[in-house]
């Protein structure tokens, strides 16, 4: 092969289309799993060649409480809604990020994000490592913590790096992706607001979620992807009260420009074009990864530094 048409692939393989999905959900399943085919089907008409999906985006947001029967929601890997992602991954000839509620073994439950190849195969899973406990978001009821640790999933596209809702708040999970050589890194969300906190309250909470994962991709030059759900969500046992998602899914490069922003009530396809050429250019101009101090950070394995 001769040089240019070296350079031309590797130019291709490099400028990537992505895609996320931002949606309503409710407690009907079928309508929500209706609903994230559709956008899919659309997102590859658009020229998507990755795709993210929200998380737990097949059912409503069920740790608003604790409710033995939402474990019937549950289910395994390889199963039904891995066969329905896998079969519409290699139709479309895609690589898709969906969330899953699976069922490990009997007892044993994750929040698990599955990554299917574009010939339809499970390239790889995530499994949520930090497990909130929080008013309306009891997921240490349901959730066995991860235990596939921070390693990016190899794609026919490149590395693909994953964190669940709460794990993107920590930088540690962040870098530790980068340095395993992820080259995007995908945020499938369930975030909202509670309804008793004042407006400025609400941007604040806001600012801050957007903030921190744009520091991501600064810190790493690794562009980012977060899909967070819209609508407003009832708890099942207090019908005053409720979750409001609040939306605002995006894409950001590796120097945490905007390349896509959906907004805060809308469901909406969201689609960006990312470079994995440039994050090595960028790199090389802030050389944050050479720089560290790897010598200094022993205090980080400690809980509290007295």
């Amino acid at each position: 092969m001769h040089d240019n048409a070296i350079s031309k692939r590797i130019d291709r393989m490099s400028n990537i289309k992505v895609a996320l999905i931002q949606q309503s959900c409710q407690s009907n399943v079928a309508q929500n799993l209706h609903k994230s085919i559709a956008m899919i089907h659309q997102a590859a008409s658009d020229g998507a060649q990755l795709v993210v999906l929200q998380e737990l985006h097949r059912t409503y947001y069920f740790c608003q409480s604790e409710n033995q029967k939402c474990f019937d929601l549950a289910e395994p890997i390889p199963g039904p809604t891995t066969h329905v992602f896998s079969s519409l991954a290699a139709e479309l000839n895609i690589v898709i990020v969906a969330s899953i509620f699976e069922r490990r073994t009997a007892g044993i439950y994750h929040n698990t994000a599955v990554v299917l190849d574009t010939d339809g195969s499970i390239a790889g899973i995530y499994r949520k490592m930090h497990i909130p406990d929080d008013p309306d978001y009891y997921e240490k009821y349901y959730f066995t913590p991860g235990d596939t640790g921070f390693k990016p999933v190899q794609t026919s596209l490149g590395k693909i790096g994953i964190l669940i809702c709460w794990d993107q708040w920590f930088p540690e999970a962040a870098r530790l992706l980068a340095l395993a050589g992820a080259q995007i890194l995908v945020c499938p969300t369930a975030i909202g607001w509670d309804g008793d906190d004042s407006v400025d309250e609400q941007q604040r909470q806001l600012f801050a979620w957007q903030t921190m994962q744009r520091s991501h991709a600064i810190a790493n030059a690794i562009p980012l992807i977060s899909a967070n759900r819209t609508g407003f969500e009832k708890n099942p046992n207090k019908e005053d009260r409720g979750i409001l998602f609040w939306g605002h899914s995006f894409i950001v490069g590796e120097q945490g420009e905007t390349l896509a922003q959906a907004s805060q009530d809308e469901e909406e396809l969201l689609t960006g074009n990312v470079n994995f050429k440039r994050c090595e250019q960028v790199r090389q101009q802030w050389p944050f990864l050479r720089d560290r101090r790897i010598d200094a950070y022993k205090e980080l394995e400690k809980r509290y530094c007295e």
